[in-house]
């Protein structure tokens, strides 16, 4: 077997080699330079022992696709690997192209074309945010006028919530309209009614096509305020008698099967799956990725249940065993958690960093990162993801891993000293 691997990620969190193992042919990386340079890792100026590496300053470019197909040719690839969002497509061509097995184009669209998504909900029967296929300047008006604000305006295949605005008034809707639709009629983005209420989500693994581990969690922050909002962002997991917790489940059992058909080559994979709970209780599906969720997630995963998405995934897309599921995630019920978790973000903001906090002690802290460096100047967060600190705390009882989240941003706040840039 020979497993190419499209990564747009820092390697220090992915460690590939070591998720591979068993697998005894050829691995090769195709990588984002920028992604690597802005966790501030060094770029490799070798192949980090994988066949081949190579790095790309543009990984959009056609020049990647073309490229992995040459490097296909010339290794025979068996696999195709990509975690990250903007590859989800990509690696299904590549598997539909080559005729490898795994998910195809018609398998991974429905996760990401945002109109479609919703589309399949709605004749599944489940709740979504009102919304159109914003064409023109006169549909945006037209659907403003039927549901006034705020309203929602996204890239119809965004993640990371780039390009998303909340627009929260006839100004903010006018300004919107100036800058996105002065051209030709548009079909890439969406305008949506404003959902009110917390926004959860769900995380989980599927194998065999059944999800074998999934839980849900409850961000404590608006996801969109990246950019203006520089303090600690708590996300944390639902308790086992939480009565919102079985509802969550099924809806993402129901939305896994409105997207997939019974004939579906998506088989093996990770989901994260976001959903408002509206304060009169009901349950209305934001949207849903094919892919384990960003930031620190796939960690409070592995607190939660000792299996890590990015591994298992990769696992799975190389045609490994995945341990503990050699045949299927079964007909039992779903594993509980061994405790709760959850994790405190905070976001980059232009200036000199000073001083950033140390590695904190407690016990319950599973895991800290910094971002950047003493002396380093950063540039203000381009998306939902783009951190200065992250950490994953564990806890008895959702309460009590609130506290300690909240408790530790504190800290990660008072530590952390940048000044304007010079």
């Amino acid at each position: 077997m020979s497993v190419l691997i499209l990564h747009r990620n820092p390697f220090g969190p992915f460690p590939y080699r070591d998720w591979l193992a068993g697998h005894t042919g050829d691995v090769v990386v195709l990588a984002a330079r920028d992604k690597i340079e802005l966790s501030g890792e060094d770029v490799p100026e070798d192949d980090l022992g994988y066949t081949h590496l190579e790095i790309f300053d543009d990984f959009d470019d056609a020049a990647v696709m073309t490229r992995a197909l040459a490097l296909a040719e010339k290794f025979g690839t068996t696999h195709v690997v990509a975690l990250h969002e903007a590859d989800v497509v990509r690696a299904a061509e590549l598997r539909e192209r080559l005729g490898l097995d795994g998910a195809w184009t018609a398998d991974v669209r429905p996760f990401r074309d945002k109109a479609l998504m919703k589309e399949r909900a709605l004749r599944a029967g489940l709740e979504v945010a009102p919304h159109i296929v914003a064409s023109t300047a006169g549909e945006v008006h037209d659907f403003a006028g039927r549901h006034g604000f705020p309203l929602v305006f996204k890239e119809r295949a965004g993640f990371n919530s780039v390009g998303l605005r909340i627009l929260g008034d006839e100004d903010e809707l006018a300004d919107c309209v100036r800058e996105e639709f002065s051209g030709p009629p548009r079909d890439d983005v969406l305008l949506e009614a404003f959902v009110p209420g917390r926004m959860c989500h769900i995380d989980g693994l599927v194998t065999g096509g059944r999800v074998a581990a999934a839980w849900p969690s409850q961000y404590q922050y608006d996801l969109s305020s990246f950019a203006a909002d520089p303090g600690p962002r708590v996300d944390v997991t639902l308790d086992t008698d939480d009565p919102l917790t079985p509802r969550l489940l099924d809806l993402a059992d129901q939305v896994l099967a409105a997207l997939k058909p019974q004939d579906s080559r998506l088989r093996d994979h990770a989901f994260h799956a976001e959903v408002f709970h509206t304060p009169d209780g009901r349950l209305v599906l934001c949207e849903i990725a094919c892919r384990s969720g960003g930031a620190k997630i796939r960690e409070v995963f592995l607190t939660l249940f000792g299996i890590h998405l990015a591994e298992y995934v990769t696992r799975a897309e190389a045609g490994l065993p995945l341990p503990g599921y050699e045949d299927g995630a079964g007909d039992g019920p779903l594993p509980r958690p061994r405790c709760m978790s959850g994790q405190v973000l905070t976001m980059k903001r232009p200036g000199l960093v000073r001083s950033l906090p140390a590695m904190p002690e407690d016990s319950w802290v599973e895991g800290f990162w910094l971002f950047a460096e003493p002396g380093q100047v950063i540039a203000p967060a381009s998306g939902s993801a783009d951190f200065l600190t992250a950490a994953v705390v564990s806890a008895p009882t959702r309460v009590e891993c609130e506290r300690r989240l909240r408790e530790l941003g504190a800290r990660v706040q008072a530590q952390t000293d940048i000044v304007g840039a010079p």
